[in-house]
């Protein structure tokens, strides 16, 4: 169970603080890490990022682990857990794409926490399960606009944990791992199956089955739970176009059969109209909660269609390639129409991850990269397939041991760096100007 502490929310920041709690199948502590690093030179720190999470200047600057040194500990923790479940509180949508960015810029094998032998779930996800199955699990707060709150630091408090230095890796991980026990021993039945979607595969495996299933979303604040078969079965055609992590599923509440034999037009000009949608979007990476179909059966307006109904529908959708096709022909033109509107900048070496994969010569030789002398690292940087990889590296022997770069080198990355920083633009990237 892990939480992590930034200088900035976005993909330029960096992880400054870990905090982790190994535990065992029935969550029993076993190990634990709770670890501060330096923010890089070069960086300009969110003033809103730094007062979340408490952190002053000397934190930030004077710590006993320089952040190369740290993301070093911390890989070096994270490998001798496997194979290990890692879980976080809304970990998937920020701790795991900022451990991305930072490993892909500390030259580190980037999916660490859910590349086999390991996999990734979130306890946000869990928990939203858990409370809309038995709304009593968890007290919560209500949010300004009435919904329940499921934000860590309010669970936590309602629960009657010690909330004073929450927004510290370590107590934010603690007080996670509480309300999973919680969560654990009043669904005793679902835990199991809650954890099921950990790995893509897992989740692919669930939706490859001609089935019918209870799936559980939050949408504008609130948690619902949606009754959804998987789509024609031959092609697969539940898979998005263009996003293979992305898989359609269709609400039972629908009858489809009116919307089978429409043109392509026709049928993204009726879906526009439907409120919920009749497609559902399961992201396959990011561990969705899928559950029997008895659950969202005893849900409006599920309870009140007769199952055989339901059943009819399911067949339908899943006969009709036709549908399955022009379904995924919208969401392809979906997304050429946003590929169209995309600026067409250049993108810098820390934006590419996602572009392009580091190859797998590249990724083989970081551990040797990193256990060199850094007169040794210098001279390896040639090695690298990949020039991104070799440009972070000259990064990182600027940042630990500057001494030893050719001065045009050393000039031309602390150039780069005051470009960045000095920049009287609204840039990506925190600049002084816009701290």
């Amino acid at each position: 169970i892990y939480d992590t502490e930034t200088t900035n929310s976005t993909i330029w920041g960096s992880i400054i603080e870990v905090g982790a709690v190994v535990v065992d199948k029935n969550l029993k502590e076993i190990g634990k890490l709770n670890i501060r690093g330096r923010m890089p030179e070069g960086e300009v720190p969110s003033a809103k990022a730094l007062l979340v999470n408490s952190t002053s200047i000397d934190l930030l600057t004077k710590g006993n682990y320089s952040h190369y040194d740290f993301l070093g500990a911390v890989e070096n923790f994270f490998s001798k857990c496997a194979p290990a479940m890692f879980m976080g509180w809304s970990n998937l949508n920020f701790d795991r794409r900022m451990f991305h960015f930072n490993f892909f810029k500390g030259n580190r094998y980037p999916y660490i926490t859910h590349s086999s032998p390991n996999c990734e779930h979130d306890g946000l996800h869990v928990a939203r399960a858990a409370q809309t199955l038995i709304p009593e699990t968890l007290k919560t707060e209500l949010t300004d606009a009435g919904n329940e709150s499921l934000a860590l630091e309010g669970l936590s408090r309602m629960q009657g944990f010690d909330t004073s230095a929450s927004h510290t890796a370590y107590v934010d991980a603690v007080n996670a791992l509480k309300i999973l026990r919680i969560i654990k021993s009043k669904h005793k039945t679902n835990w199991e199956n809650f954890l099921k979607t950990s790995t893509k595969t897992g989740t692919d495996t669930i939706l490859n089955k001609e089935g019918i299933f209870s799936i559980f979303e939050n949408v504008k604040g609130k948690n619902m739970t949606y009754l959804v078969c998987t789509m024609h079965p031959e092609y697969y055609s539940h898979s998005h176009p263009k996003k293979s992590n992305d898989k359609f599923v269709f609400d039972l509440r629908r009858d489809p059969e009116p919307l089978l034999n429409l043109s392509v037009d026709q049928l993204k000009s009726i879906m526009k109209s439907f409120s919920p949608k009749c497609i559902r979007v399961l992201k396959i990476n990011k561990a969705p909660i899928i559950l029997d179909d008895q659950y969202a059966l005893k849900e409006k307006p599920y309870l009140t269609l007769d199952y055989e109904l339901i059943k009819k529908r399911a067949k339908m959708v899943r006969n009709s390639e036709k549908f399955c096709r022009n379904i995924q022909t919208i969401y392809r033109e979906i997304e050429d129409e946003k590929e169209q509107t995309k600026t067409q900048e250049d993108l810098l070496p820390e934006e590419t991850l996602y572009e392009k994969f580091i190859p797998n010569k590249d990724t083989q030789l970081f551990k040797t990269w990193h256990s060199s002398s850094w007169e040794d690292k210098l001279r390896m940087l040639d090695k690298f397939q990949d020039k991104r990889c070799s440009w972070f590296g000259q990064k990182i022997i600027y940042q630990e041991a500057p001494h030893i770069l050719p001065p045009d080198l050393y000039k031309n990355i602390k150039s780069e760096i005051a470009r960045r920083i000095l920049s009287k633009n609204r840039e990506k990237w925190q600049t002084i100007g816009m701290a």
